[in-house]
């Protein structure tokens, strides 16, 4: 069973997400559309699997990637050789770099492989992964970055009237914080993301402001995120549980993030670290070195279901799924994975378990 094509797919999405965003590392001030790109790959039996890169402005430069160099590479390989395909690949493009848009492609890929090999084996990915009997897992919101704490206060309001127990922050203003643990009381997990703002020292006073408002962690609290002796000194001195690691891009960043001692939670990406193939190695390292795996999935579509189900046969008693909580206008699939009550529905389907709405591909599909 050989890979006859490949094809990516750019998707811009409008949404809302509860008033005016601020500028992220995601996008600019208010942005008004979410950006990703899922990959279609098609097996000369007919098999079709869908993966996902990491989006927003990365795509013109992932697509370029997969169109002219990747999948000219993989058209008329074997589609179940996926440890070998993905070891030969990171092998020959290794001069590109080992991060950004090789190893995003990578990742897409690799996802959409796993998609067609649960598919041959008429099994969910969970069970190709070691197997799980969740039938749900938990959820938490992940907010965008308002820098305004009255909407910061209205936001997380709206998620708890949604159903959410645990959420998560964008924000890098002390007040802002405030406000969402005013609002959510301390029976609320809150999570925070800076996305890598401080510098060691910088990071260290504001753990002391942020240490009375109970965080679960705080989240890439050091530039440049690569610093892991300073994000480790942060761990020992902050008072704070650190996470990190949707910078980390191959298995041996994970290593030596682990090794330094820098994280209570690690947090792989399967559309930017190399996808299933790569992210389940990482559950095992975390667990030797006693760290917790949460992964990252602030995306929507096939790496998102890549991560639940990762999650699920992998991610034991601790596992959460973060939710990007945009009100998007249309979802790829539907209803059926929008968390209810705070808790997100593991796909029972072969492969990943849903397939994407080819309605929803041709409205919002870019060029």
């Amino acid at each position: 069973m050989n890979i006859a094509s490949i094809e990516s797919i750019p998707l811009r999405i409008p949404f809302t997400a509860g008033g005016r965003s601020d500028a992220a590392v995601w996008g600019k001030a208010g942005l008004q559309t979410a950006d990703s790109l899922i990959v279609k790959v098609t097996t000369d039996t007919g098999i079709v699997g869908w993966g996902e890169s990491f989006g927003f402005t990365a795509i013109p430069a992932v697509k370029v990637v997969i169109d002219s160099i990747l999948a000219p590479e993989i058209i008329g390989r074997d589609a179940t050789l996926l440890e070998k395909q993905m070891l030969d690949l990171q092998r020959k493009f290794h001069v590109f770099g080992r991060s950004g848009a090789f190893i995003y492609g990578l990742s897409a890929i690799d996802i959409a492989l796993w998609d067609i090999a649960g598919k041959v084996a008429g099994q969910p990915v969970h069970q190709l992964l070691g197997g799980s009997d969740a039938v749900t897992l938990p959820a938490y919101a992940s907010l965008i970055r308002y820098s305004d704490p009255e909407l910061v206060r209205k936001n997380v309001r709206r998620a708890l009237d949604s159903g959410f127990r645990h959420l998560k922050l964008h924000e890098i203003d002390i007040g802002c914080v405030r406000a969402a643990r005013k609002e959510a009381g301390d029976d609320v997990e809150i999570m925070l993301d800076v996305n890598c703002p401080w510098s060691v020292r910088e990071a260290l006073d504001m753990t002391e402001l942020l240490r009375p408002l109970k965080l679960r962690w705080l989240e890439e609290p050091v530039w440049p995120p690569e610093n892991y002796s300073g994000l480790a000194h942060v761990r020992q001195q902050g008072g704070i549980p650190v996470a990190a690691g949707e910078n980390a891009s191959t298995l041996m960043d994970f290593q030596h993030l682990l090794e330094a001692k820098a994280v209570d939670f690690i947090q792989p990406s399967s559309a930017k670290m190399g996808g299933l193939t790569e992210l389940r190695k990482v559950f095992a390292l975390a667990d030797a070195h006693n760290a917790t795996v949460m992964v990252h999935s602030f995306y929507d579509g096939p790496g998102l279901l890549a991560n639940v189900h990762a999650s699920a046969a992998l991610g034991g008693p601790a596992a959460m799924v973060e939710w990007r909580y945009f009100d998007l206008e249309v979802q790829l699939y539907g209803e059926a994975i929008i968390p209810k009550n705070g808790t997100m529905a593991v796909p029972r389907g072969f492969g990943l378990g849903l397939e994407p709405d080819a309605d929803v591909i041709r409205k919002f599909r870019l060029g």
